[in-house]
C-alpha cells in the first residue's frame, strides 16, 4: 500500500470521514442510537424483547430479531419513493444476519426483538454505519450481548486500498468490501464483496478493515461510557 497516497476529499488511505454517536435519544423506543459519519445520517430504535403472539413466527428456543431499513425520501438528491423496495429488504436481512451472532437470543424464548433503522441521508456506507447503530442501540435497550458489533467498508480506489468509502468513491471505485466483527474474538459476522481484489490486496484490505473496526469499537463504547458512566455492570450488558 502506498502511505502516501490522497483522496479526493483530501483522507489519508487509513483514514475514515469524521463520526458522531449518542444513544438513549428515543423516549418511546427500548434503546436507540444516532450516528453521523460523514454526510450519512441513522437513526435507530430497538423495541423488545417482548412477546411474540403468532406461534406460527415465534421460536420456543429463543427470540427472533427482526431488522427494518428504511431510506427516507429525503435521504438522497434524487427524492426516493416512499416504503420498501428490494435493496432495503435486502439490507435488512444482512443486517440482522451480522448482528445475530453478537445477542444471547436463546434469554428471550417466544419473543422478538425488532430493530428500526432509519437512513436520514446517505453518502455511502449506511448499511455498515446501520450495523453500528443497531449494536450500539441495542447496547442502550440493555438486551445482553457477546459483544459489540463494529462494521466499516475497505475498497480499492485508483489501485489503492483504502478505508471508509464515499459514495463517489463506492461508485467509482474498483472494488467495495463492507466487513463487520465482534472485536473481542476478532469473528468475522459479514463479509461482502463487489469487484475484485488479489489475494494479497484481500489480506491487506482485510486487515484495514480489521482496524477500522476496531477504532469504531471505540467509539462505541466511548458512547456508552460518556451517557452511563464507567458502570458496565448498569445499564448496559455486553
Amino acid at each position: 500500500m502506498n502511505n502516501q497516497y490522497t483522496r479526493k476529499d483530501g483522507r489519508t488511505y487509513n483514514s475514515l470521514r469524521n463520526m458522531k454517536m449518542e444513544v438513549g435519544i428515543l423516549n418511546n423506543a427500548d434503546g436507540s442510537a444516532y450516528i453521523e459519519c460523514g454526510h450519512n445520517k441513522i437513526l435507530v430504535g430497538v423495541y423488545g424483547p417482548r412477546e411474540l403472539h403468532s406461534k406460527k413466527h415465534s421460536k420456543p428456543d429463543g427470540a427472533v430479531l427482526r431488522c427494518k431499513y428504511n431510506m427516507a425520501p429525503f435521504s438522497v438528491k434524487e427524492r426516493k419513493r416512499p416504503g420498501p423496495d428490494r435493496r432495503s429488504t435486502e439490507i435488512s436481512k444482512l443486517i440482522s444476519e451480522a448482528i445475530t451472532p453478537s445477542i444471547f437470543l436463546e434469554k428471550y424464548p417466544r419473543a422478538s426483538i425488532d430493530i428500526s433503522i432509519e437512513v436520514l441521508e446517505a453518502e455511502g456506507g449506511t448499511r455498515c454505519l446501520s450495523i453500528v447503530g443497531a449494536s450500539l442501540a441495542l447496547a442502550d435497550a440493555e438486551i445482553p450481548m457477546k459483544d459489540l458489533i463494529s462494521a466499516c467498508a475497505v475498497g480499492k480506489i485508483d489501485d489503492h486500498i483504502v478505508l471508509d468509502l464515499s459514495e463517489e468513491e463506492d461508485q467509482t471505485g474498483q472494488a467495495d468490501m463492507p466487513v463487520a466483527i465482534m472485536p473481542r474474538t476478532g469473528e468475522i459476522t459479514f463479509l461482502q464483496m463487489d469487484g475484485h481484489l488479489s489475494d494479497v490486496e484481500f489480506e491487506n484490505a482485510l486487515q484495514l478493515a480489521y482496524d477500522g473496526c476496531y477504532y469504531i469499537n471505540q467509539l462505541q463504547q466511548q458512547t456508552l461510557l460518556n451517557k452511563y458512566g464507567g458502570n458496565t455492570s448498569g445499564k448496559y450488558n455486553i
